[in-house]
């Protein structure tokens, strides 16, 4: 992930076509090590590729991806809108609640 985070950054920074030189001098530069197979490995695979056609690949294969419930809980949370805070003021005020009954049910505290 750091050496496509370099690559990203050199293309952000203007540099079209980034070098494995580029990428070294950027991970040396935060104090990465530079992996050279991985580097070069990257380098081929993005060779004579737009960068913006690279990402929105990435995102169509990334929407394919099935993610087990959590789209749909995400979903639901901005629908429910301002029902949420309540409850969650709910959730809290019962938590209280338990801790001061937890204290009573003992009747004696054990550093008396």
């Amino acid at each position: 992930m750091k050496v496509i985070a370099a690559y990203l950054l050199a293309v952000l920074g203007g540099n079209a076509n980034p070098s494995a030189d580029d990428l070294k001098n950027i991970l040396g530069s935060v104090g990465a090590e530079a992996d050279d197979e991985r580097i070069e490995f990257l380098l081929s695979e993005v060779k004579g590729k737009d960068i913006t056609e690279l990402i929105a690949s990435g995102r169509e294969k990334l929407a394919s991806v099935p993610s087990g419930g959590g789209v749909a809980v995400a979903a639901a949370a901005p629908a429910a809108g301002g029902a949420a805070a309540p409850a969650a003021e709910a959730k809290k005020e019962e938590k209280v609640e338990e801790k001061e009954e937890s204290d009573d049910d003992m009747g004696f505290s054990l550093f008396d």
